[in-house]
């Protein structure tokens, strides 16, 4: 039996070995093939359409479809390209110009701001899906490790002068910013994670939570929970919140009515709880004065909803 066995088993391998010999590989992967995209022809279209002193497509279509101005793609290029060496042109081992900046960068930003697959890019760019792939998770590395300390940080003495003086104009002073979240639709959300990220919606969506001021500057964002929670889990989840329980925000120096106050506050709307450092609106306001200050701070907590607002249209 045992003899069989091991006769059959050589058996299978020889014949294995021998389909392996009889079929017809191309590329670097078994059962893929060598497709000449002609890489070089289509970074120069890229060129010529978008990048060139004349291009085929103007500043308006180039904001349309990149999402941002031409000045402001080819700073992220160069500040990337000088991060990460993956972003610099290279030939590969037969001597052949490799993709560009151009081509990598463009690719990735056509799948985060359309959210098409990494193989749609191909048609157009001429870059592969593994290629694809691979400049998305380098670009959104660098862009954090280059840009991160300087728009993914708290404020710094100067923005919370800026900010007071900000929320004193508006009738709040003390105030450094305003708080709340947001459902984003998550289009391509897997099924067997579809139930606990669908919440009221009916869809499966990703919570925002973030603070916005007068100037939809978003100083504090927590992205990644299921659209099944509200406001309050995710406040309680965010760093945010734990700073607020442990007594940690900028430092903010203002009088109100001759008091001194240490801590500044948020504007938030009712669901969030009545804590000291957020500051809801009155419901059914009765007089003048009560009506005033919802007024105020309904009108000011629209901040946040402004820059979600923005978000959403980019």
């Amino acid at each position: 039996m045992m003899s069989f066995q091991l006769t059959s088993n050589a058996t299978l391998i020889s014949t294995y070995f021998q389909q392996l010999d009889n079929t017809h590989y191309g590329g670097s992967i078994h059962g893929h093939t060598v497709i000449n995209r002609d890489k070089a022809a289509a970074e120069q279209r890229l060129y010529n359409d978008y990048f060139s002193d004349s291009p085929m497509y103007g500043e308006a279509m180039f904001k349309r479809r990149f999402r941002m101005s031409r000045r402001l793609f080819l700073r992220i290029m160069t500040s990337i390209q000088e991060h990460d060496n993956y972003f610099v042109q290279k030939a590969d081992a037969l001597g052949r110009p490799g993709l560009t900046p151009y081509q990598k960068i463009t690719a990735a930003m056509r799948i985060l701001a359309y959210g098409v697959g990494a193989d749609a890019t191909n048609e157009y760019i001429k870059i592969g899906e593994s290629a694809a792939i691979e400049s998305v998770k380098r670009f959104y590395r660098a862009t954090i490790e280059v840009f991160g300390d300087l728009y993914l940080r708290s404020p710094n003495a100067e923005d919370i002068e800026r900010l007071l003086h900000i929320g004193k104009q508006r009738g709040f002073p003390g105030m450094l910013g305003s708080l709340d979240c947001m459902h984003w639709r998550w289009k391509n959300c897997p099924t067997a994670w579809a139930v606990q990220y669908t919440g009221r919606s009916g869809r499966p969506t990703i919570i925002l939570e973030a603070v916005a001021d007068y100037d939809m500057w978003i100083w504090h964002a927590y992205f990644g929970l299921p659209g099944s929670n509200n406001d309050i889990n995710v406040l309680s989840k965010s760093h945010l919140c734990a700073n607020l329980a442990n007594g940690v925000a900028p430092p903010a120096n203002y009088i109100i009515q001759g008091k001194e106050y240490n801590m500044g506050y948020y504007l938030a709307d009712g669901i969030y709880p009545k804590w000291a450092t957020l500051v809801q609106t009155i419901h059914n306001p009765q007089g003048p004065k009560k009506k005033y200050f919802a007024e105020r701070q309904e009108s000011g907590r629209k901040y946040v909803e402004r820059a979600f607002g923005l978000l959403q249209s980019k």
